[in-house]
């Protein structure tokens, strides 16, 4: 780095640079790199985060998942990265226990996953139409829908309606749909109202699985749903970075990776 005192935009530019390369920051290695005090990195990823840019976490920051596209349905993101999806499903549809009681929350890789189960006999609860819509011609599968009012940027089931109807069931294994995924931050949400019934559907499950895509793995979205430590498997693409994967499995979480596209 140069010499001379950056100014506290220059910081915040070159901060969020690495995070957006690295993925997540340490304020000791910041405070080295910029040649300023740990308390100044404090202060710049403490402004960072109030500004929505990064997730600040114990010792450093997580960058921010990336938004959806401006006027992106559920439909939409379904379309994206179907084949890495379709591979994750693959490697996550051998942790159901035929026979057992299943909960698919609402998401495209969760929808793969949906499609991808076989003929034993299940029974699967959702709160996602267009998982519903995936398994109604199943047979074997006997098909529970938690109603109320869909959210629009979820197509899901997740207010107050949907909450009371929790109140029946105790899954054996929570496929939960994240948005964030990071060994530190754990599990997260992009809405409030989206994490609080993630964390009471995984109260009431036995076991959780999140199968994720690279891009959200190292990321923190606003809202905690799960530490890392209760999310009982992990299915991530082939090439999950490596120290996520060691830092997941070193919380006693099963990391299971998907066959290369």
């Amino acid at each position: 780095m140069p010499t001379d005192p950056l100014l506290l935009q220059e910081r915040h530019a070159l901060i969020l640079q690495r995070l957006q390369t690295d993925g997540r920051v340490l304020a000791p290695d910041l405070a080295q790199w910029l040649q300023v005090s740990e308390d100044t990195i404090r202060r710049d990823l403490r402004d960072l985060a109030a500004a929505g840019l990064c997730q600040k976490v114990y010792g450093g920051a997580l960058r921010m998942p990336l938004p959806a596209a401006p006027g992106g349905t559920p439909a939409q993101r379904r379309a994206a990265q179907t084949g890495r999806k379709a591979h994750l499903a693959a490697a996550a549809v051998p942790c159901v226990t035929p026979g057992s009681v299943v909960f698919i929350d609402a998401g495209s890789t969760n929808l793969a996953v949906a499609a991808a189960l076989g003929e034993h006999r299940l029974t699967v609860i959702t709160n996602a139409p267009a998982v519903a819509a995936a398994l109604i011609d199943k047979p074997l599968i006997e098909l529970i829908v938690i109603g109320g009012r869909i959210h629009a940027e979820t197509g899901a089931s997740i207010g107050a309606t949907a909450l009371r109807e929790l109140e029946l069931i105790s899954p054996d294994l929570y496929i939960l749909g994240a948005c964030g995924v990071d060994a530190q931050a754990g599990v997260s949400a992009i809405h409030f109202e989206e994490a609080e019934f993630k964390r009471h559907v995984a109260s009431l499950s036995k076991t959780v699985l999140v199968a994720t895509t690279n891009d959200k793995v190292g990321t923190a979205a606003p809202y905690a749903v799960l530490e890392a430590a209760s999310v009982s498997v992990l299915v991530g693409e082939h090439d999950i970075d490596v120290r996520q994967a060691d830092a997941f499995a070193a919380r006693g979480v099963r990391v299971l990776r998907a066959a290369k596209p």
